[in-house]
């Protein structure tokens, strides 16, 4: 329980709900374990593009940068169908609850058929990502994305033509329509939203009081195009159109500089690092630590699905930083849970998940302590993030 491991506590739950949390009296005997392992609460993650997941295994061969590697993402969102969008995102989204993880943040931007025109229910690819979270068991915030550029100044081309609602005012007309809470907004990047259209983005969110998700320094390519055409960074343009805030997610945060660090730690926004894809795709590292004593919050995601397995996604972040520095010890175990679980879901818009109490909810998971890679660890936050894999979650009876 946040982040500390406590022997033979009880649970007692209601309609899926933790109704009491007890532990033993002193001397009492340990009650019989129905799992031998530590229970936890389930994790979320907070960036993914589902359709993603059918490049994995197929993207290793050539030599290239996330662009080159982008033209392979671009063919396949080519190809999908509401029907293939649905199987291919229920696939991902069972290996997620497979590995432990109960909400996420999924990152939709494939609208509408292939020439741009719109489905006869504009909302139909989302509402089969939302069928598919159903059908798997996960909770879902559909972060219902804004992408209306190829580039500064540059139209929506080739299959960006499908992300496209032609300006913010129709993407916001669309997106109200889903008439469902779960649905969230996202600023695709701010090489594809203009700086005029940013505003009405920020305002549906704002207004609704719905996370706001934002790719944001992903590329060194991306901060030079944005000081070329405004004159500013990308974190300085969402601060001047007031798109930093509590309920913002800054998704990789990955090439900042130290003004930007200051911005985004004086608004007290999320930034989700996604280390797996980050270092798949060869964007680099990002300041996890600097962001976090800033005031940032941290949280986790698999992005591309390259990997899903949040106890990698924990450890990289720390693993990363011992790399950059060349000094160990950055972050705490019980830092980087906090930032898979609880802090996790709040970005996502959920605060009754994330923790063991009273109140929250019973989504939980356990982590095998007699696999090859836990045996002999010990029973500890150290062993869940250091030594776990996803192949050591057993989910509960």
């Amino acid at each position: 329980m946040d982040g500390v491991v406590v022997e033979d506590v009880g649970l007692a739950v209601e309609a899926g709900m933790i109704t009491e949390v007890s532990r033993p009296a002193p001397g009492a005997l340990p009650q019989p374990a129905t799992v031998s392992g530590i229970t936890i609460p389930r994790f979320a993650n907070c960036h993914s593009h589902a359709f993603h997941r059918a490049l994995r295994g197929h993207t290793q061969t050539e030599r290239g940068t996330f662009w080159t590697w982008r033209e392979q993402m671009y063919a396949t969102a080519a190809e999908l169908t509401p029907d293939s969008y649905y199987a291919l995102a229920l696939d991902v989204y069972a290996e997620m609850v497979a590995t432990g993880i109960g909400a996420v943040g999924e990152f939709h931007y494939l609208h509408h058929q292939p020439d741009g025109t719109p489905y006869d229910d504009p909302n139909e690819m989302g509402r089969a990502l939302l069928a598919a979270a159903d059908a798997a068991g996960i909770r879902i915030r559909l972060l219902d994305t804004c992408y209306l550029a190829s580039g500064f100044g540059t139209a929506p081309e080739g299959v960006q033509r499908r992300f496209s609602d032609g300006d913010a005012e129709r993407w916001a007309e669309r997106v109200s329509a889903f008439d469902d809470d779960r649905v969230g907004a996202a600023i695709h990047s701010v090489r594809a939203v203009p700086r005029d259209q940013l505003g009405t983005v920020v305002d549906w969110a704002r207004e609704r009081e719905r996370p706001l998700h934002v790719h944001l320094s992903e590329q060194v390519a991306e901060n030079a195009a944005c000081v070329a055409a405004y004159g500013m960074t990308p974190t300085q343009l969402l601060a001047e159109v007031g798109a930093l805030g509590p309920l913002t997610t800054l998704v990789h945060a990955t090439h900042l500089t130290p003004e930007d660090i200051a911005l985004i730690g004086q608004a007290r926004s999320f930034v989700c690092f996604c280390p797996t894809t980050e270092r798949d795709l060869a964007d680099g590292i990002g300041p996890s630590r600097e962001l976090h004593d800033a005031g940032a919050r941290l949280t986790l995601g698999s992005d591309s699905h390259a990997v899903i397995d949040h106890f990698e996604e924990m450890r990289a972040v720390e693993l990363n930083e011992r790399l950059r520095s060349q000094v160990r010890g950055h972050w705490s175990a019980a830092e980087l849970l906090d930032a898979a679980g609880p802090t996790g879901h709040a970005s996502l818009g959920f605060d009754d998940t994330g923790r063991i109490a009273v109140g929250q909810r019973a989504d939980l998971a356990v982590v095998d302590l007699g696999s090859w890679r836990t045996r002999g660890t010990g029973a500890s936050a150290e062993t869940i993030v250091f030594s776990a894999t996803a192949a050591d979650v057993r989910l509960l009876p």
